[in-house]
């Protein structure tokens, strides 16, 4: 799936920190603004312990998890809406995602400087969110301006656009998100269609030190509470414990993980996190080759879900023959699952759920 999340946040709060212990990808990170400039980009496997699971019951030559697009852009400044800051360029790249991750920083560290000269949550997500309003009241007008002569001559389509955009332009000068509102169907056809910023899903990662990890901390608290007004999630990670776990191997991993009171690292929930923000879930195929993890959306049926593996299953779809991994663990095999009736023949109004194994026939 070409869908993207974003890390965004203002200068210093750990962004590439975690973008490279999330990719390994190598970006450059350093105590000063702007030193992501170009966005990074790199791909992050999403932990799924039913591939294990099936590998258990079929013996595969390889196992092959699903994965997200994650880009690091640079951070943003006050003023950014307006260019400051190259803002202009980077309010461009948040706009090109499907899904924010917006990092604040929730640890006091001497060392590192803050763009603002402290630490505070709730006036760092306000300056992030002020500026991305203020881009989105800036499209709004000029996407309001394009469509109001032809909404003029009573076009359908044009009035409710123009009608959309009355509605944004109060919401977001009452200072809140597009996202935060209710939509009817009709509605959020043409919200997608203007790609606001305040539009797209949003996941506040805290990041904090290594001693508030299990328990958080007053500024997480703060994070927690705004996140709730405003209809987003939250995950907390120490992005410095992150770094240094991603550069163990697996023997020492266990041992720090341990020592920190982990079950698993925390990029690896993060993974996950990101892969349901941007409404994904996921499939399975199995075989002696490999067992691997499908990436489709959220209410695909099969056909389209087969199409993810070639184009030529969609086109040529017949039926799809569905289990489900406990139905599997619990009964030994496939043979016993369809002895048992468990082996399903699906057409091609099937709406796939998460965690389905499917076996694919179709016509060339």
């Amino acid at each position: 799936m070409a869908l993207q999340a974003g890390i965004v946040g203002l200068p210093n709060v750990g962004k590439s920190t975690l973008f490279n212990a999330l990719t390994a990808a190598g970006a450059e990170s350093a105590n000063y603004p702007f030193c992501t400039i170009e966005p990074n980009t790199g791909i992050v496997a999403v932990p799924d312990p039913r591939l294990e699971q099936l590998r258990s019951m079929i013996n595969s030559k390889q196992l092959i998890p699903a994965a997200v697009e994650i880009v690091d852009i640079a951070g943003l400044v006050r003023g950014a809406s307006k260019g400051e800051g190259l803002g202009n360029q980077f309010l461009g790249h948040i706009r090109s995602v499907d899904a924010i991750l917006h990092v604040v920083r929730c640890f006091e560290d001497d060392d590192i400087h803050h763009v603002d000269g402290g630490v505070d949550p709730t006036r760092d997500i306000e300056t992030i969110d002020l500026e991305l309003i203020f881009a989105d009241i800036d499209s709004v007008e000029r996407r309001r301006s394009r469509f109001a002569k032809v909404a003029k001559s009573g076009d359908k389509e044009a009035k409710l656009h123009v009608s959309v955009c009355d509605k944004l332009t109060e919401i977001l000068e009452s200072g809140r998100p597009a996202r935060a509102a209710e939509w009817t169907e009709e509605e959020k056809t043409s919200l997608r269609e203007a790609q606001l910023i305040t539009y797209k899903p949003v996941l506040f990662v805290c990041n904090v030190d290594e001693g508030s990890l299990a328990e958080g901390n007053e500024y997480v608290d703060v994070v927690r509470k705004h996140a709730g007004e405003v209809g987003a999630g939250v995950a907390v990670i120490c992005a410095q414990v992150e770094a240094e776990i991603s550069e163990l191997d697996a023997e020492e991993r266990a041992g720090f993980l341990d020592d920190l009171g982990l079950e698993e690292p925390g990029l690896d929930l993060l993974a996950r996190e990101t892969y349901a923000l941007l409404g994904l879930q996921t499939y399975f195929t199995a075989g002696p080759k490999e067992i691997r993890a499908w990436t489709i959306r959220e209410g695909d049926k099969a056909p389209k879900a087969a199409g993810v593996i070639h184009s030529d299953f969609e086109r040529g779809f017949i039926r799809a023959e569905v289990y489900t991994i406990p139905d599997l663990v619990a009964l030994g095999s496939e043979a016993a699952l369809k002895s048992a009736g468990k082996l399903r023949v699906e057409g091609k109004e099937y709406v796939v759920k998460d965690g389905d194994v499917m076996h694919f026939r179709f016509n060339v």
